[in-house]
């Protein structure tokens, strides 16, 4: 790859623009471009919102003609295909340009190398994977989705030092400050769904909206697992803003038809166990373009995620309070026999946020 200095610090250009979306391209990844000709930047663009241009068309619109042999700076392979919009590899082409510098392969099976192809058999000249890993982090639902058929799942929770989210009673507002509560909306406002267990609705009747960040009126997917469907009708989250999912393993005709009258969609995903199956779960949500998943739930929707190998990353604020021994765990999961068992995790990031810490970690496993 004949890449030097000037071109990184074009895409790292790239990269930053790309994250203006962060909060509004769902279910669409992030993306940024930048057109550079004779050493100068001459258009710039990040896709804002799926069904609208995206980044290399708006970045050639402000080049103009000046992208006539112009280098390309883009996160993402472009696209080949007619999706919402047109390809994006035939605008490359129509405007002339000599050079494409992409971050990364595009995993969607429907470009997946055919973009950059279609690039190299116009006689452009295509090179892939300066900061790749960068480009990844970006969009580690899009790229997960595409690959395995299941969302990017963060499981988040709110603990005393001694790893204790709430009390006995249930009583857990509020263990963390307001510093830590908002960071728990940049959290919400980038996912695509918010996963919640119906303990969590009967105990706190959270709204589980985004109310601190802009996200040009795309709030995510709120989703209950319900096995006995125990929602009730007058909840805050039926009557929020956006759509509601209730998961069930219930056949109950009556109460399903109570939860839709009130605004609820609703999917049967019966386990063995007479629970949602989880994994099931994961996979309708996938197939409904879900890219990250934010959970927020107690100990026994989060252990059971745990446990099956489904949490992806794990986000813990942790508040300087002591609970208690009678107070509740983060996880509920089976006794362990050995050390050997154990859920092994590497942190990839520890800071403050007034008073509390937060730690993120990922199971070993799901390194990618």
């Amino acid at each position: 790859m004949s890449i030097d200095a000037r071109d990184a610090a074009f895409m790292a250009r790239a990269l930053r623009l790309a994250g203006k979306g962060l909060h509004t391209t769902d279910p669409n990844p992030r993306v940024g471009c930048v057109v550079v000709k004779n050493g100068e930047i001459v258009g710039e663009g990040w896709h804002e919102r799926a069904g609208e241009p995206h980044a290399e068309v708006l970045a050639l619109r402000v080049a103009g003609a000046r992208a006539r042999g112009a280098t390309v700076y883009v996160t993402l392979e472009p696209c080949c295909h007619h999706g919402r919009t047109p390809p994006c590899s035939r605008a490359l082409i129509e405007a002339g340009v000599a050079r494409v510098v992409t971050a990364m392969q595009d995993p969607n099976p429907r470009v997946a190398g055919q973009g950059a192809q279609h690039l190299s058999d116009a006689g452009i000249a295509i090179e892939i994977g300066l900061m790749e890993a960068a480009a990844r982090a970006l969009n580690p639902g899009f790229v997960q989705r595409m690959q395995t058929g299941r969302p990017y799942v963060r499981v988040k929770l709110a603990a005393s030092l001694d790893g204790r989210t709430a009390l006995a009673s249930g009583e857990s507002k509020w263990i963390t400050g307001a510093a830590a509560r908002h960071d728990v909306q940049r959290w919400r406002a980038r996912s695509s769904a918010i996963l919640t267990g119906i303990g969590t609705i009967l105990a706190d009747d959270p709204s589980l909206t985004v109310r601190d960040f802009d996200v040009s009126g795309r709030q995510p997917l709120r989703v209950v697992a319900d096995s006995r469907l125990r929602l009730p009708a007058t909840a805050k989250l039926l009557t929020a803003p956006g759509a509601t999912l209730v998961a069930t393993a219930s056949a109950d005709a009556d109460c399903a038809a109570a939860l839709i009258a009130a605004g609820a969609e609703l999917v049967r995903l019966c386990g063995t166990d007479g629970r949602v199956d989880l994994a099931a779960l994961l996979a309708h949500l996938a197939r409904r373009e879900v890219n990250e998943l934010l959970v927020e739930a107690g100990a026994s929707l989060s252990g059971a995620l745990l446990d099956a190998g489904l949490m992806d990353e794990l986000i813990v604020y942790l508040a300087p309070h002591v609970l208690g021994a009678g107070a509740r765990a983060m996880f509920d999961t089976p006794v362990l026999a050995a050390m050997a068992e154990r859920t092994s995790l590497t942190i990839t990031d520890v800071r403050a946020f007034g008073p509390d810490w937060r730690i993120v970690a990922k199971p070993l496993k799901s390194e990618q």
